[in-house]
């Protein structure tokens, strides 16, 4: 069986004030992982899942948090994976 496995790299632009509260509700989102976090606003975030569904509505989900200005993506990349079944 052949499943597929996509990461994907942000910066999300923040109201300064919100940076850190933001970086927490983005990084309680499944399959997000916050790396940086600057004074500035500026967050650098990833996110994995197995399709690039529900990255879209990861990335659509951190647009509408109130106080985030932006989320760019940066960089998409997915990779087959062979998965032996075992029964």
């Amino acid at each position: 069986m052949d499943q597929e496995f996509h990461v994907s790299s942000l910066v999300v632009l923040t109201q300064p004030p919100l940076c850190h509260q933001l970086a927490e509700q983005i990084g309680a989102l499944e399959g997000a992982e916050i790396h940086a976090v600057s004074e500035t606003g500026k967050l650098v975030v990833t996110l994995e899942g197995p399709s690039q569904r529900p990255i879209m509505a990861a990335i659509d989900a951190i647009n509408a948090m109130p106080g985030v200005l932006s989320a760019a993506l940066i960089y998409h990349q997915f990779d087959d994976l062979d998965v032996e079944c075992k029964e």
